[in-house]
């Protein structure tokens, strides 16, 4: 029960940090839940990575599980909510504001200026994960391949 707290708070700015998309906060995921609060040792965070991974919705539905485990059934609710929470609202108050600019002169440059910006970002990271499957890179005891 003691560990609710500290739950919202490592969630809830994890949250923030997932704008991008959910694993951009696996390592501070990492040093919070294993390194800072012990929570659960790195071989467990694997695992449950991994189970999130294979199951059907959002892979970063594994944070209920360290919830789980952290604080009980109570930690799971705190955890979903802390995580999901923040990035929900954003994502609503910033739909509300966009539509409300409707017709504002800009908003029509604004969308067709990051549609490049967007295309080349999918495309980079389709180039990286090219590199990372091809056999010609080997790692090099690091997380990044050396091609």
């Amino acid at each position: 029960m003691n560990q609710i707290p500290a739950l919202i708070r490592v969630f809830s700015y994890l949250s923030v940090l997932t704008v991008g998309g959910g694993m951009a906060a696996f390592p501070e995921m990492k040093i919070l839940t294993v390194d800072v609060h012990h929570w659960l040792n790195f071989a467990h965070l694997i695992h449950l990575y991994s189970v999130g991974q294979m199951a059907p919705g959002p892979n970063m539905m594994m944070i209920v599980s360290i919830g789980l485990w952290a604080g009980g059934t109570l930690g799971a609710i705190a955890a979903l909510i802390a995580f999901f929470g923040p990035t929900a609202i954003l994502a609503f108050v910033v739909a509300k504001a966009w539509r409300r600019l409707e017709k504002w002169p800009w908003r029509t440059s604004i969308q067709q200026g990051l549609a490049p910006v967007s295309i080349g970002l999918l495309l980079a990271g389709c180039s990286a994960w090219q590199r990372v499957k091809s056999p010609a890179c080997k790692p090099q005891g690091s997380l990044l391949p050396s091609c």
